[in-house]
Formats: structure tokens, C-alpha cells, sequence
């Protein structure tokens, strides 16, 4: 068997946009003394592909450069589909694969087995915000940040050599770590909820505390990530609660403030809630299961889940990256609230009906019920913000504000069909009935595709382009 290489890879939908993302970490690769490969993922339309393709023809890079657009993405399935031989599975397999926050991430998983992946958002930079005077950390923590005006002075932007951290630790026992890494059985965040990572209010600075327990020298590191500065790993109702506080903030969709790190230490854990895998590493040489195939922001949960096996470890890694929040394509602040609130209730669904863990899948035991308690809960607290933004807007003075608040109340009461309980409680059934069904079949199919591109990986590439752009000597 050949020797693992690590690969790095730009999951997008935003073609127009992945070509800074492209040089910029090409660039740090290049000035830390890496060489990798660099594949592209991209969800566009075919008419997206005509219209933006060049610009990445047009990107200066140091590392070769692949491309996995439609095209590539449909002779893969259709590879599939001819060597599983059976049509009644076609839908199962274009729906694993389906562009979505999920079904982009699969192909990433079979394009890199057998080896090191390294991943990164398209609006993911590969240097820190980090405050200029550091403090020194509690024994407990492992992370302290705080949001400063975007403006502000008293932070730095620091570029950081993000391969080497990754390469220190995929695929290493524990005892093979570094000496500083500190170890325990899992990391809470002092401003978030623990298994779902919902909001418990908006704060303004945060901790990342690390829960006491003992880690198995023998221990595999599966799933690295980065600490994250920047929009940090916020959700969609505190970015409304930032938007709500903020009497100078008129527009929702734009930031005034940045989440800016004070100090951080790398740290390995037996359990991991925090994974976010937009600057996250896989050990993926053997295989790994699939992020959930659906358009909801929830994709990588399943590794919150499956990293609780024994022998798996995760690690938070001694490096940084930035979050830009590029609003480009990005649904309303309304959608992303309603998505949300669908998402964590599937999470919390499912982390309580776990069956059974293996190699390379889950079984979960939820069939998609969904409670009359388990709507109600939802409409009472989205009406409660709703009634926030209307009062901020009657408070306001600044017409443009008002005006915005207004519009946001208005859409997330149709977000939410107008809180009508028992409209709201259908239809919230009918799409997580069928996003739990689309989870469950991708999860028993994987595994058989997985065997396939496995040792198709070793005979021959799957299709991907290389991308004929300018090399840098």
C-alpha cells in the first residue's frame, strides 16, 4: 500500500469567490515549507461552472490545483451507479451526494481515502485575530476569546502554520502526541449549550473548559480542528441577538463586531460536541462515516456522535483560523433561524436513539416522530424574538434600523408559517421525516461505496480536472 499523502480540500458552492481562498493558503503552505495537493469541491450549477471556471484557471499557485465540479461529480456517480448494478439504489446514491452542506463533504471523503484531509471553508483564511496583550489561561481552560469592534484597535492578524499542526497528531496515538497537549474528556464552551452548541445567550467574551478525564495512551486521533477566530462558531439566533444589541447595526447580514482570541493551547479529548468542520482535519486511510447528505447546517453532527467509540480520540490543534462570513449566496438571516431550529432538534433526536457505532457508519434508532411539545417549544421562543425585533424597532430612532427590524420580524414569521400551531407542526413533521430518511438510507448504503472507491483509488483516479492555471516557481 502506498503511504498516506495529506490532501487539502476547498468545499464550495461559491465558485466566483473560492479562487482568494485558493491562494491564500496556498500561499501558506508555500511559505511554511509544504507541498499538497489542493482539490476544489464544487456544488455549483452547470451555468455557475461556465461562468466562474476561469477565474480559478486565472489563480497563481505554488501546489497543483484540482477541480470536482459537475461534470466530475456526474461521471462519479455514474460510475457508481454502474458498478452497484441495481437502479432501485440510483436515487439513495445521487441523494448522498446531492449538493447540499453535506452531500459536497462526501465527495471529499472518497476523493481522499486512504489518506490525510485537511478541510477548509471557502470563507475560512489561514491566519488568527489574536489580541495583542495575551493572558495567561485557567488550569481548566483551553480557549478564551471576546468580540471587539471589527474597527477596533488591540488585535493582530497572525498567520499560522496550519499543516504542520494538522500533521503533528492525524493518525497518532495519544502517547505519540506532543508533550503540551493537554488531555481530559471533553471541551465545554462557557456560552453554549453542550451536545447541540445552541446559544445560552449573547456573550461577549467566552471560555473553552476542559472537563477532567483520563485519555488511553493508546488512543487514535481521528478528527483534528483548528480554534476559529473571526464570526467564530456562532449560530443564527446570536448573530440576531448581536444584531438586536447593536443600535448602530442596520443591516443584519453585516457584522460590526469579530470574535477575537486571547490565548489558546492545543488539547486532546475522548469526546468531542465542539466539531466544526469547516477547519477540521480527518484521519481518512482506512475510511470514515458520511456527513448527514442534507441542505440544513448540521452536516458534520454525526462525528459528534461517532467519535464517542472507544480507541477514538479528537483534538483541538495548536493553530488558528479566521472566519470572513461572506454573505454571498447565503440564505436570509430567517431561513438560516428556521434551519437551525430544525437542526437542533434533529441532534438532540438523535444523540438519544444512538444504536450502535463502527468503522464507518451509526445506527440510529429515530424514525422522524415529531411532538406537538416539540413544535410548541420552537414557535414560543422564535415568537419571543420576533416580539424582540419589533420592540427594538419601535425604540429606534435610526429609520434604515427600523425599517430592517421590521423586515426581519416580518420574515421569520413567515419562516415559521406565521406561528400557526398546527400549520407549523406539518409541516416542521413532513421535512424531518424526510430529512431523517434521507440521513438513514445514506448511512446503510456508505459503507458498500466506500469498498468500492477504495480499491478503485489505488487503480485509477477518480474524475477530477486539473486545473490548467499559472504555477509559481
Amino acid at each position: 500500500m502506498p503511504e498516506p499523502e495529506l490532501i487539502f480540500v476547498i468545499p464550495t458552492y461559491r465558485l466566483r469567490d473560492v479562487c482568494e481562498t485558493v491562494e491564500q493558503y496556498d500561499e501558506n503552505f508555500w511559505n511554511n515549507g509544504h507541498a499538497a495537493r489542493i482539490l476544489v469541491f464544487d456544488d455549483s450549477t452547470v451555468a455557475n461552472h461556465e461562468k466562474y471556471y476561469s477565474g480559478l484557471e486565472q489563480t497563481k499557485t505554488w501546489n497543483e490545483l484540482f477541480y470536482v465540479g459537475p461534470a466530475e461529480k456526474q461521471a462519479f456517480i455514474e460510475f457508481l451507479n454502474k458498478r452497484l448494478k441495481d437502479r432501485k439504489l440510483e436515487s439513495a446514491v445521487r441523494n448522498l451526494f446531492r449538493p447540499s452542506y453535506g452531500g459536497n463533504r462526501n465527495f471529499t471523503l472518497i476523493y481522499t481515502l486512504g489518506n490525510y484531509m485537511v478541510s477548509a471553508d471557502d470563507d475560512m483564511r489561514p491566519y488568527a485575530l489574536l489580541e495583542d496583550s495575551p493572558e495567561s489561561l485557567a488550569p481548566d481552560e483551553i480557549c478564551r476569546g471576546k468580540l471587539m469592534r471589527a474597527s477596533a484597535n488591540g488585535f493582530t492578524r497572525r498567520p499560522l502554520d496550519i499543516l504542520s499542526a494538522f500533521t503533528d497528531v492525524l493518525g497518532k496515538k495519544v502517547g505519540d502526541l506532543p508533550e503540551n497537549f493537554a488531555k481530559g474528556e471533553l471541551v465545554v464552551d462557557t456560552a453554549m449549550e453542550l451536545e447541540t452548541n445552541v446559544s445560552t445567550g449573547l456573550a461577549r467574551d467566552n471560555s473553552l473548559l476542559l472537563e477532567k478525564g483520563k485519555v488511553g495512551r493508546g488512543g487514535t486521533v481521528k478528527i483534528a480542528q483548528t480554534f476559529r477566530s473571526g464570526t467564530n462558531d456562532v449560530d443564527a439566533l446570536e448573530l440576531v441577538e448581536l444584531f438586536l444589541a447593536d443600535e448602530e447595526q442596520t443591516d443584519p447580514d453585516t457584522l460590526n463586531d469579530v470574535y477575537v482570541l486571547v490565548n489558546f493551547r492545543p488539547v486532546v479529548t475522548n469526546k468531542n460536541w465542539r466539531i466544526d468542520c469547516g477547519v477540521a482535519g480527518y484521519d481518512n486511510t482506512v475510511g470514515l462515516p458520511p456527513f448527514f447528505p442534507t441542505r440544513l447546517r448540521f452536516e458534520d453532527y454525526v462525528y459528534r456522535l461517532w467519535i464517542q467509540q472507544p480507541g477514538i480520540v479528537a483534538a483541538h490543534v495548536d493553530a488558528a483560523q479566521t472566519h470572513i462570513k461572506n454573505n454571498y449566496m447565503r440564505h436570509p438571516l430567517a431561513f438560516e433561524v428556521f434551519n437551525e431550529e430544525v437542526a437542533n432538534l434533529l441532534k438532540r433526536k438523535f444523540k438519544a436513539n444512538v444504536r450502535h457505532l463502527n468503522d464507518l457508519t451509526i445506527e440510529l434508532g429515530y424514525e422522524g416522530d415529531v411532538t406537538i411539545q416539540d413544535s410548541e417549544q420552537i414557535i414560543e421562543r422564535i415568537r419571543a424574538v420576533r416580539d424582540r425585533a419589533l420592540a427594538c424597532a419601535k425604540a429606534t430612532e435610526n429609520e434604515t434600523r427600523r425599517t430592517e427590524l421590521e423586515r426581519f420580524a416580518c420574515n421569520v414569521e413567515r419562516a415559521f408559517y406565521g406561528f400557526e400551531a398546527d400549520f407549523f407542526q406539518q409541516n416542521l413533521s413532513r421535512i424531518v421525516d424526510d430529512v431523517v430518511n434521507d440521513i438513514r438510507s445514506a448511512l446503510e448504503l456508505w459503507p458498500t461505496l466506500v469498498e468500492i472507491c477504495y480499491f478503485r483509488q489505488h487503480t485509477k483516479p477518480l474524475p477530477q480536472t486539473r486545473v490548467k492555471n499559472q504555477r509559481r516557481e
